[in-house]
């Protein structure tokens, strides 16, 4: 099994909107040594120039479904030009009454190339394989759409 690791650091500093509250602000670091600037989504003060939790969470299941299609579909013999998704989160309660990603949808657009392309059936078949096989969405405790 792999083990992958991510660090968050925050330093206390007021708002810079709103001085009676604290900076939602902080640097995400990747295991890889990137680091990207992420805040709270601006609904709840945070910096709309930086990532967020929610949308990060939302990339990790776009591009896992993604990376999975992608060898999917290169095991059965097909090369693919460009590969392109919206990945849309619904945040509100869950069942428990706590606030949760409660939906996801992807919208996968994809260009094959050459003469070999997929009938919608056989396309179908393989998002749902790369559904059923992706790390992150077998991780997650909502309902994930593939809208094709």
């Amino acid at each position: 099994m792999a083990e992958h690791t991510a660090e968050v650091h925050w330093i206390a500093s007021p708002h810079p909107e709103q001085p009676a509250t604290f900076s939602r602000d902080h640097t995400v670091r990747l295991e890889n040594g990137h680091e990207l600037l992420n805040s709270s989504a601006p609904a709840y003060h945070g910096n709309p120039a930086a990532a967020n939790p929610e949308t990060l969470l939302l990339a990790a299941l776009a591009s896992c479904h993604m990376l999975t299609f992608l060898a999917i579909v290169s095991k059965r013999g097909y090369s693919i030009a460009d590969y392109s998704d919206r990945a849309v989160g619904t945040l509100g309660k869950n069942a428990e009454g706590r606030m949760a990603i409660t939906h996801c949808s992807l919208n996968p657009s994809v260009k094959f190339l050459g003469d070999n392309q997929p009938t919608a059936e056989e396309l179908q078949r393989f998002h749902d394989s790369a559904h059923r096989n992706c790390f992150i969405a077998n991780t997650l405790n909502c309902v994930v759409e593939i809208a094709i």
